[in-house]
């Protein structure tokens, strides 16, 4: 049996986190003991965690450069004497690996969820020195694995393994009702975005989008869920446009699934993403997915058969495509079918987890040959 931690910097309800916590339930206990580390802070997912009797511990960095959260890790990687250590984004990748060096842990795998274009000089410069203490670096996207392929990782310790979606179904609701929460009106047509308020998300594009058409459909509503650095920029941009009536920033929300089934579609305006989880969960709950054909995104939507993609930073094309999907309910239930079948065949959390089991046993017994 083997010992496998998983390293993330916050058990917050987002796309990595969800799918560390599907991979931490997931892997058969017959075959690995599992722990969860939560670098900077816990969240919502711990209470998840616990209840699928998988301990959490919690390192406590507080400073951007935390020596003493680095020898709290190795210290905690030693003593709980691991045989697999798994990161999960750039702090958690980051100190994982110089902590799981120190610890002398046997294998090292590292997740990459994205096409990180805002990373550095600097940053890759780290995810470069540190891929040698790495036994493999998993993309959820073929465009993550190129991406960190072009960055100077070695190919031979690159691997794709496909992000999976859980089993969830969409949950019974009156969609007159969820618009009258929201402050809207019961049968307005209701767009869907869900994500980090980050200029990755490219949301301003979907809020110009907007705005060419409340001139065409002046009933077309949107909520916009989600936090993050650029809200109060987007905010203002709505207040401007006078659209905020029509368009409500709610936050985190632990209630995106009610308010996914509730919706006519999902909008994504990213200009690079991994393999979006707010995609896949649009397309199992059968929600047709207008997107901009960002790297990570294509490999999820296929266009005019599972949604609607779109060139980057062109409002007037995602303006197009959402009112197509609005005032064509049959283009919708078939996007909205295909996308489930697609998410069935191609996606499905349990090629995951057996992906990630096969991969952590390979790697465990060609170290313990080289030793």
């Amino acid at each position: 049996m083997l010992n496998v931690l998983q390293l993330i910097p916050t058990l917050d309800r987002s796309g990595a986190e969800k799918q560390m916590v599907l991979l931490a339930k997931g892997l058969p206990r017959d075959r690995f003991r599992v722990e969860v580390a939560a670098l900077t802070r816990l969240g919502p997912l711990e209470d998840e965690l616990r209840a699928a009797e998988i301990p959490v511990t919690l390192i406590g960095k507080r400073l951007k450069a935390d020596p003493l959260a680095l020898v709290r890790l190795a210290r905690f990687m030693k003593e709980r004497k691991f045989d697999v250590v798994q990161t999960w984004i750039f702090a958690a990748n980051t100190y994982g690996r110089l902590s799981a060096r120190r610890a002398g842990v046997p294998v090292v795998v590292v997740s990459e969820m994205a096409v990180d274009l805002w990373k550095g000089r600097g940053q890759l410069a780290v995810d470069r020195f540190l891929a040698k203490w790495t036994d493999k670096v998993v993309g959820n996207s073929k465009a993550v694995v190129e991406f960190y392929r072009r960055a100077g990782v070695p190919e031979e310790k690159l691997e794709v393994i496909h992000s999976g979606i859980g089993e969830e179904e969409p949950p019974e609701v009156d969609p007159a009702e969820v618009r009258r929460s929201l402050g809207f009106e019961p049968k307005a047509p209701l767009v869907l975005f869900a994500g980090r308020l980050a200029p990755q998300k490219a949301v301003e594009d979907l809020i110009a989008a907007l705005d060419i058409l409340q001139h065409v459909r002046p009933d077309l509503r949107t909520v916009i869920v989600g936090d993050g650095p650029s809200r109060e920029r987007l905010e203002d941009l709505v207040a401007a446009f006078q659209m905020r009536r029509s368009i409500r920033f709610l936050g985190h929300r632990e209630d995106v699934p009610r308010l996914l089934a509730a919706s006519d579609l999902l909008v994504l305006p990213s200009l690079y993403e991994g393999l979006p989880n707010v995609v896949l969960e649009a397309m199992r709950f059968r929600k047709p997915v207008v997107a901009t054909a960002a790297p990570g995104t294509t490999e999820v939507v296929v266009d005019g058969v599972t949604g609607l993609l779109v060139p980057m930073k062109a409002p007037t094309e995602l303006a197009r495509a959402i009112r197509k999907v609005i005032e064509d309910r049959e283009l919708a239930r078939r996007l909205g079918e295909a996308g489930r079948d697609r998410v069935e065949s191609e996606f499905r959390v349990q090629t995951m987890i057996d992906r990630f089991a096969e991969l952590y046993e390979r790697l465990a017994v060609a170290r313990a040959e080289r030793e």
